[in-house]
């Protein structure tokens, strides 16, 4: 399963990128591939400067070793070994009416400790690294995770409906109770609790997706994959329609300190972040969601009944946008 889904991740890689280079029609990325010493690498592609992009990466990693103490604590675990893939992108459009987007699908499995350490494999190949050496292991759990959700700036309703339909019609062709069980725990989990108030207007998050009496891991896959495959389509029709959009200075102005909610999040509440930094993970990687121009100003309100007012107040009340 793990080479399987590392090789999915690998030709979703390279279509999404190839896609936003496509709308951007400038800037291309640039792709740093690295090694961890623990074990595994990743491919880091980052985009910057672009007619529509800002800023954005589209990441790979497949990382694998003995898990540390920190994290066998946060999963409860005991002594254990890991294999951890996925794919993590985030993209800072440059105009403020074209909305931020996330998204990662991720795989995860235990196995139990052995004196012999894995080794960091030498490139990333069409198997996951250091896959060889995992052969013979005993796999103890096995999961997956990810999603994708929008940060708008300013909210056009047509946008949400179209990114959360789109979300929908990938997870009714599984199971009908999926999409509004994952856009749930998607609000929930992209909330920003010391601001009370959503990071944006959602999507899809799940974690822990393991085989069970009603569904095997091959199961799981089909569905990840279903969603993954589901991005371009949510995003792209937006940025095409918002692209060119003129916009002032205020605006911008918004935008900027809107990023640095984004931030707050990232560096308060994501367990991705937390993961990478605890177990020895790239930083460049990790900080890669960052965006380059962001600002704080103390305790800073929209004009009332203003359009900036507008998207507070609904990312204080979370919508269904498949119902809006």
């Amino acid at each position: 399963m793990k080479d399987k889904f590392y090789n999915y991740i690998v030709e979703l890689q390279n279509k999404i990128t190839s896609a936003l280079e496509k709308i951007d029609g400038k800037a291309s990325f640039h792709e740093d591939e690295w090694k961890r010493t623990e074990g595994g690498g990743g491919k880091t592609r980052v985009i910057q400067n672009g007619d529509v992009f800002e800023k954005g990466g589209v990441n790979i990693s497949a990382v694998h070793g003995h898990l540390p103490k920190s994290m066998q604590n946060y999963f409860k675990v005991e002594d254990v070994d890991f294999f951890a893939c996925g794919l993590s992108l985030v993209i800072h459009p440059k105009n403020p009416f074209v909305p931020t987007v996330h998204a990662n699908w991720r795989y995860f499995e235990m196995y139990p400790s052995t004196p012999l350490r894995m080794t960091p494999s030498t490139s990333l190949t069409k198997s996951s690294p250091g896959a060889s050496n995992e052969k013979s292991k005993k796999i103890i759990d096995q999961w997956f995770g990810g999603g994708q959700d929008l940060t708008p700036y300013y909210l056009f309703d047509e946008d949400a409906k179209h990114f959360h339909q789109v979300c929908k019609t990938a997870c009714d062709k599984h199971d009908a109770s999926f999409y509004q069980k994952y856009k749930k725990q998607c609000d929930d989990y992209f909330w920003n609790h010391h601001r009370n108030e959503a990071r944006g207007v959602g999507g899809l998050f799940f974690d822990y997706l393991k085989a069970n009496d009603e569904r095997p891991i091959e199961d799981w896959y089909s569905f990840v994959t279903e969603i993954g495959d589901s991005f371009l389509d949510a995003y792209i029709p937006i940025v095409e329609k918002r692209k060119d959009m003129k916009f002032t200075q205020a605006q911008r102005d918004w935008q900027e300190i809107r990023r640095g909610r984004y931030v707050e999040f990232n560096l308060v509440h994501d367990k991705g972040t937390l993961f990478g930094l605890k177990t020895n993970g790239r930083i460049e990687s990790i900080l890669m969601s960052l965006p380059p121009h962001v600002q704080w100003r103390y305790d800073h309100n929209p004009d009332p009944n203003s359009p900036e007012e507008e998207l507070i107040k609904v990312l204080q009340n979370p919508k269904d946008w498949t119902k809006a």
